[in-house]
């Protein structure tokens, strides 16, 4: 079983032994029976069924199912993207270390690194452009530990070179941290190009029906997620819940047919788009006008469905186009089946470190998995009622 929709299928399933449900059942529990004799028990084992804190059945069945089908030895689901993204900060620094990232991450990220990691830890951090490879060799220190990024960012679809900076990190004794969210495993195999570790937003594509929330953590170093795993899974209690890791399982078998399909609507929009003289600019990594496109092509598999873009107007006609839609939704999150998009203004905390064509407010969009042509004739027709086109 070594194919990618082969797994994505079979990987931590097998039939029930108790009914014989080829599915996993929900296992909804809090609590699993001991041994006959507990007192040599380590109760915060976790990587036992002890209590649903520690770790439940299904959430062991889709620890089994992600790792393999992200080409990892190691995996642990917690709560949610966020709760996976801090539990690793929170896990691998210590007070008086150092963490580079990316001035294009998810906006929890600059938070936590920029704020809440920094004031009430002490731990040191750089906000700096991770695609400049000469720029983060210069800002590594002896007490550096980690390099964090996302590629493509959030929400600017800026590309960094993930082999480049795993290079790098290795050779200063550094670990790298790959938020690939984005990409989902179909499209990027962030372990394959040297990360350190991965981390996944599961509420997203990988569960891709908009009805769930999970996150992961995957690497190929135990040590690494089995100290997550005890300090912010057991001790923080960020585990996931039961029915989301059922949830998530089963959104995970169509995975590859979902990627596929996005990633031919993603190039649709965004040639679209590009197209037209109302449109400022397209992020978008599969056009050849983007900065990061040859990078993107060598290290991603298909380039996605999401896309930041840019319209020549004021801030009170974006809403009105917005309000125009009406195949696309205005919401958060992304990787739904159904198209989604946000407008991100210029009172943006973090705007100050995108470049220029962003700074007057741009849309991010997750082109989702409608006809291409009625996600195209949605925008068409709301441009047209603003009088754009």
């Amino acid at each position: 079983m070594e194919g990618f929709s082969t797994l994505c299928i079979h990987a931590g399933n097998e039939p029930d032994k108790t009914t014989g449900a080829i599915e996993r059942p929900i296992t909804m529990a809090n609590s699993y029976l001991l041994p006959y004799d507990p007192t040599d028990m380590n109760w915060s084992d976790a990587n036992a069924v002890i209590y649903t804190r520690n770790g439940g059945a299904n959430q062991k069945y889709l620890e089994e199912r992600m790792a393999k089908i992200s080409g990892a030895t190691d995996c642990v689901c917690l709560a949610s993207g966020v709760a996976a993204l801090s539990g690793t900060f929170f896990a691998l620094l210590e007070k008086g270390d150092h963490v580079i990232f990316s001035n294009v991450t998810y906006v929890a990220v600059y938070r936590l690194l920029n704020e809440l990691f920094n004031n009430k830890f002490g731990i040191e951090t750089t906000i700096m452009d991770t695609s400049d490879i000469e720029a983060v060799k210069k800002a590594i220190k002896p007490n550096t530990k980690l390099i964090h990024t996302e590629s493509p960012g959030n929400p600017t679809l800026k590309i960094d070179d993930i082999a480049a900076l795993a290079q790098v990190a290795h050779e200063n004794g550094v670990l790298l941290s790959i938020d690939n969210t984005f990409c989902s495993p179909y499209n990027q195999r962030p372990l394959e190009l040297g990360a350190d570790i991965v981390i996944e937003s599961m509420t997203k594509y990988i569960n891709g029906h908009g009805d769930a929330m999970g996150g992961c953590v995957l690497s190929n170093d135990h040590e690494i997620i089995n100290k997550i795993k005890e300090q912010s899974m057991v001790n923080l209690g960020g585990t996931i819940s039961p029915f989301n890791a059922w949830l998530i399982m089963r959104g995970i078998e169509t995975l590859p047919l979902r990627m596929k399909q996005h990633n031919i609507n993603g190039m649709a929009v965004a040639k679209y788009l590009e197209s037209l003289p109302c449109v400022s600019f397209v992020a978008y990594p599969g056009l050849e006008s983007h900065k990061g496109h040859d990078i993107a092509k060598k290290q991603m598999k298909g380039f996605g469905a999401m896309l930041s873009f840019g319209l020549k107007t004021d801030h009170d006609t974006h809403n009105k186009f917005v309000s125009h839609l009406k195949v696309i939704t205005s919401a958060v999150s992304l990787g739904h089946g159904a198209s989604l998009i946000v407008f991100i203004g210029e009172d943006d905390e973090r705007m100050y470190l995108y470049p220029d064509e962003f700074k007057n407010g741009f849309f991010r969009m997750s082109v989702g998995l409608e006809d291409s042509d009625d996600i195209i004739g949605d925008i068409d027709q709301a441009l047209r009622a603003v009088g754009l086109l």
